[in-house]
């Protein structure tokens, strides 16, 4: 059992991902300057600081179309609505602001989808600045799709990075590992969550499973709605939003607990034998097992490196080493196809070695333990909140 929690599953996962991605080829765009009309809707609470500089950034797109956009304060006591506003008015951004009192994102959500009346939709969160042709190219993406696709993802990269060792971290879990998940994900047409960072979704499919659900994961739930109904969901690489990470180790602890509280929460309403489609079926089914490679790494891998330090090798050992040339070749490959990506897109990749070193030797065993926190959380029933 420890073997295979730490060894065997995971080193299988690896294999598919990277087996997925060397065969993975994005169709072809059939449009790349789409004019359709959006509705871009951002839910945000005590977001001054940012608010105005994101509004700017949707201001510069270079998308043909007319976006409307709909910021719903969700209860703030700062100035957020006051700052939108007045940035509104000076970028001449067709803007509508409206406010709702209940806590908790997928209110705020829904009070916007009320007012929602063109085909697509897209989510931005609050602190989330996007490159000049992301709503284009997931327009684009949409646009291209067959019709039962519902959804596609955005890239979401890290802004931050340049903040501490922490947000360092993360820039290549978002480059890296984040990315190539979702690329995988997609190539069979069942990207598993269609993120509220950044997504665009079709309007009809929203009010079709009935907006966004009660969940602390919404976006994830919503997403596992549109897949258990046969809809599919796609993942456009070159649609790319820049937001902040945690830089903090508590915040970030925060954050990824949420994120495993959602998985749970999702897999709880839809199992993943309910999915109509095969390849959805059995991407979910991998999420299944991830409780149980959490715990393998936090009480069993984490204890084992510790020991091997003092010379005990119960656990791990001078062969556990043998391990890091092949993590270090699979994060070349996905480096590689994101290095296209910014190519395209004009962008610079930032020079972070010691985060890369980081990330490869020690970022799962920072998040394995932070993800079975938010398992024990939804076990005990913790008071959901929105951070």
């Amino acid at each position: 059992m420890i073997i295979t929690g730490i060894a065997y599953i995971p080193g299988y996962v690896n294999a598919f991902i990277i087996s997925s991605l060397l065969m993975d080829r994005q169709p072809s765009f059939v449009t790349t300057n789409p004019q359709d009309r959006v509705t871009l809707i951002i839910a945000c609470r005590n977001e001054e600081a940012a608010i105005g500089n994101t509004l700017k950034y949707i201001a510069r797109q270079d998308y043909q179309g007319k976006i409307r956009t709909v910021i719903v304060d969700n209860g703030s006591t700062d100035q957020t609505a006051e700052i939108a506003r007045k940035t509104g008015e000076e970028f001449n951004l067709d803007l509508l602001l409206l406010r709702e009192e209940n806590p908790g994102k997928f209110y705020a959500l829904n009070k916007a989808l009320a007012y929602v009346d063109t085909e697509y939709v897209l989510t931005l969160d609050a602190d989330t600045l996007l490159h000049k042709s992301a709503i284009r190219y997931i327009v684009s993406r949409i646009k291209t799709a067959p019709p039962e696709v519902c959804a596609v993802a955005g890239s979401v990269l890290v802004r931050n990075s340049r903040a501490n060792f922490i947000t360092k971290l993360q820039e290549w879990d978002y480059f890296l590992g984040i990315a190539s998940i979702k690329r995988m994900q997609g190539l069979y047409q069942g990207t598993l969550v269609a993120q509220g960072a950044f997504s665009l979704y079709k309007t009809k499919a929203l009010l079709g499973v009935k907006g966004w659900p009660d969940a602390i994961g919404e976006d994830i739930v919503l997403t596992w709605d549109f897949l258990s109904k046969n809809w599919l969901v796609y993942y456009e690489p070159l649609a790319v939003a820049f937001t902040d990470t945690p830089t903090t180790i508590k915040h970030l602890a925060r954050q990824r607990s949420r994120w495993a509280r959602g998985m749970i929460e999702a897999l709880k309403k839809i199992k993943p034998w309910e999915h109509p489609v095969l390849y959805v079926k059995y991407l979910t089914g991998i999420n299944l097992i991830m409780p149980y490679l959490d715990l393998t790494y936090t009480l069993v891998l984490i204890p084992g490196l510790i020991l091997a330090c003092f010379g005990f090798y119960w656990i791990a050992g001078p062969a556990t080493l043998m391990v890091l040339p092949l993590a270090l070749i699979q994060n070349y490959i996905l480096y590689r196809y994101q290095r296209y990506v910014f190519e395209v897109l004009d962008l610079q990749i930032r020079r972070n070695r010691l985060g890369y070193i980081a990330y490869v030797f020690i970022y799962q065993l920072l998040m394995s333990p932070m993800s079975l926190y938010g398992y024990m959380q939804k076990a005990l029933l913790v008071k959901r909140t929105w951070k």
